[in-house]
């Protein structure tokens, strides 16, 4: 974070994470089924208070990209195999929330440049929350596969990298086209990549941001599990400033 003091009241997060469920009422993208959380079972041991045993022990079985709030690195498309563990090493975030309704563009929804750039001219923010309208409670369990979601267009993603943005969190599953032909076009611009990768810049996807929370500046803290991995499930946790 820059070396700016800000003052936030650290008593009213607003966390923009979706919670992880082993059943049909967690959202799922990419073609995947439901997450499973089940006890283990050993023999006749059961991992599972209601059925005897002394404690709960559960297997937890999810793919971060297709079952909730995710954070990713640019190891998401690269060769390398280089872990969002090793991208986030600081969690503390200038950020600003931002609300958009997609342009439609030969039948698809777009979240253009122009956009972007109508509703946030301040460059001081090192993180950009996108909500995206229609917004609702939905997004919290939605089917997202084949639904050809909106997506954030190849120069909108590299204006915001050109604006010093390092950190972007979108409402969708992916800030690129659902079926796109294996392009990428706004994960690489983002990341700049493979010129040079932005090695420190993160994606965060399948947010949720409630309607009552007002665009504008806040503390982002972006906590993600130690998972060396491309991606991590993850918490966003917002305070506005005061």
């Amino acid at each position: 974070m820059s070396d700016k003091k800000v003052r936030v009241n650290l008593k009213n997060p607003i966390d923009i994470s979706i919670p992880l469920k082993g059943n049909f009422e967690n959202p799922r993208a990419w073609y995947q089924d439901k997450p499973l959380i089940e006890p283990i079972v050993m023999g006749d041991w059961v991992g599972k208070v209601s059925r005897g045993a002394s404690v709960n022990f559960n297997n937890i079985s999810f793919s971060p990209h297709a079952h909730g709030t995710h954070t990713e690195s640019y190891g998401h498309i690269s060769e390398e195999c280089f872990s969002v563990n090793q991208a986030l090493k600081t969690f503390f975030f200038l950020s600003a929330v931002i609300t958009v309704t997609p342009e439609n563009k030969g039948g698809d929804q777009v979240i253009t440049k122009s956009i972007i750039n109508k509703i946030w001219a301040d460059t001081q923010a090192e993180a950009m929350i996108i909500r995206t309208l229609p917004n609702d409670e939905s997004k919290k369990t939605r089917l997202w596969s084949d639904s050809n979601w909106p997506y954030l267009e190849e120069e909108a993603a590299k204006f915001l990298k050109e604006k010093g943005v390092n950190h972007l969190l979108i409402d969708l599953p992916s800030v690129d086209r659902e079926r796109d032909d294996g392009k990428l076009l706004a994960h690489k611009a983002f990341w700049n990549f493979p010129e040079a990768p932005r090695k420190d810049a993160t994606i965060t996807e399948m947010i949720f941001v409630p309607n009552n929370v007002e665009d504008g500046k806040y503390l982002l803290n972006l906590q993600i599990a130690s998972f060396e991995n491309d991606a991590s499930p993850s918490k966003p946790v917002l305070y506005k400033i005061l």
